[in-house]
């Protein structure tokens, strides 16, 4: 997909390589305080590379067009749980699952947490440096008192939704990281946070006879066991990498890495 930039006006305007924001981009063992999205922190795990030309060297990434669909559908769920939240009774999900004992949980500061740019934060260890992310929803267990991590997620597929067949999905291995490390930071700032996390799968029904204006979805709970033991140590990496002078290996399978080399091999090869 080619990225065209606008301007507010819809009006194409030049493209820089470069961010303009200085904030954005880290200088090897700078003390400001630099925070670290969870999307950016994604990005490290998969390719060390294109983390670091992106937040060391500030490369601006090209942009892409957002999901307006699954962001009203995530949209709409908050406001059904606000609902509930208010009145601090089950959601009709809850009901349904035998989980009357979970509410929506209701904090002075969640509109902030579901804020994409403010999320929920925590300082990685002792350094300079906030992890932060934007959560879907967090719920309460009346029983344990424990938050529980939920992450709303829209699809259409043919084949019906199921525990073990959606954590299994080759593209859903990054909704669970995601899962895990909302649950990291929400302990971090000293909640006492359940092991286990929630999927929210809406999935669009494809086999009715028509669209008559309106999507039907299917809706399913997925439990998902979190496991945190890994993030400490991809901290503790990505920390190294950020204060390098050299540049990591991307990895192997980094379609955009293989884009550029090739992109510069045919360049040279018509000189």
């Amino acid at each position: 997909m080619i990225s065209l930039k606008r301007n507010s006006k819809g009006e194409f305007v030049q493209a820089s390589g470069i961010r303009s924001r200085t904030n954005t981009i880290y200088k090897a063992h700078q003390t400001e305080v630099f925070r670290i999205s969870r999307s950016k922190f994604d990005d490290f795990l998969n390719c060390p590379k294109c983390f670091y030309l992106d937040r060391v060297k500030g490369l601006n990434t090209p942009s892409m067009p957002g999901w307006t669909l699954n962001s009203t559908v995530d949209e709409l769920l908050k406001k059904e749980f606000d609902k509930s939240r208010i009145k601090q009774i089950p959601h009709r999900i809850h009901e349904r699952y035998g989980l009357q004992h979970i509410i929506p949980y209701q904090h002075e500061s969640l509109d902030d947490w579901r804020n994409s740019f403010k999320g929920i934060e925590c300082q990685i260890f002792d350094s300079n440096l906030y992890l932060f992310g934007g959560i879907d929803d967090v719920w309460f267990n009346n029983i344990t008192n424990e938050l529980i991590v939920v992450d709303y997620k829209s699809q259409a597929n043919k084949v019906p939704v199921t525990s073990e067949y959606y954590l299994a999905g080759t593209y859903h291995q990054g909704y669970k990281i995601q899962l895990e490390i909302y649950a990291y930071i929400l302990k971090k700032m000293g909640f006492a946070v359940s092991d286990t996390g929630y999927f929210y799968v809406c999935n669009a029904n494809k086999s009715i006879d028509g669209f008559y204006g309106s999507l039907a979805f299917e809706e399913t709970l997925v439990p998902y066991k979190l496991q945190l033991d890994w993030i400490d140590t991809k901290l503790e990496e990505m920390i190294h990498v950020l204060n390098s002078e050299n540049i990591p290996e991307s990895n192997f399978a980094c379609e955009n890495c293989a884009f550029i080399q090739e992109q510069l091999r045919i360049e040279q090869d018509s000189q």
